[in-house]
């Protein structure tokens, strides 16, 4: 009768040996990439929050202007119902103007597109912009740019 060798069994029934310190050096590639993925993440989402916030604020301004022909003529009451609609972001610029289909007004007049189904009307626009700055800067992408908003309303007549 053969004997089993002693070290062949030892061998089979011993736990594998990991080299020390493998967990901690998998730690240290993982938490830096982790960490550069949650900013880009985060970075991604106030993009979406700002521009959300300077076309409700282009929108905020239209609407006022589009109430009523006077408040159609008050570009200050715009610019000021556009900067109030997005009063938590700084740096918000806007400009207010109106036009009309009529060609017999000393308003502005509209682009043709504008006038199509209704040939008497008289519009607004406000255009809005912020700047927006990235918490981090990324490889190929400027880390500074400006997103703009606009809005077009019918005024009621």
């Amino acid at each position: 009768m053969n004997k089993p060798n002693r070290s062949s069994t030892a061998a089979k029934h011993a736990q594998p040996r990991w080299p020390r310190g493998q967990s901690a050096l998998e730690l240290a590639i993982a938490i830096p990439l982790m960490i550069f993925m949650l900013m880009a993440a985060a970075d991604f989402a106030r993009v979406f929050f700002v521009r959300v916030a300077v076309n409700g604020a282009a929108r905020a301004g239209a609407q006022y202007g589009s109430q009523s022909v006077v408040t159609a003529a008050d570009a200050t009451g715009m610019i000021a119902a556009a900067k109030t609609g997005a009063s938590n972001l700084s740096g918000l610029s806007a400009a207010a103007d109106q036009c009309t289909c009529e060609r017999t007004s000393s308003v502005s007049s509209c682009p043709p597109s504008y006038c199509t189904n209704s040939p008497q009307a008289t519009y607004v626009e406000v255009d809005t912009q912020a700047p927006f700055h990235t918490v981090m800067t990324y490889p190929g992408i400027t880390s500074s740019f400006t997103l703009t908003g606009k809005a077009i309303m019918q005024v009621q007549q």
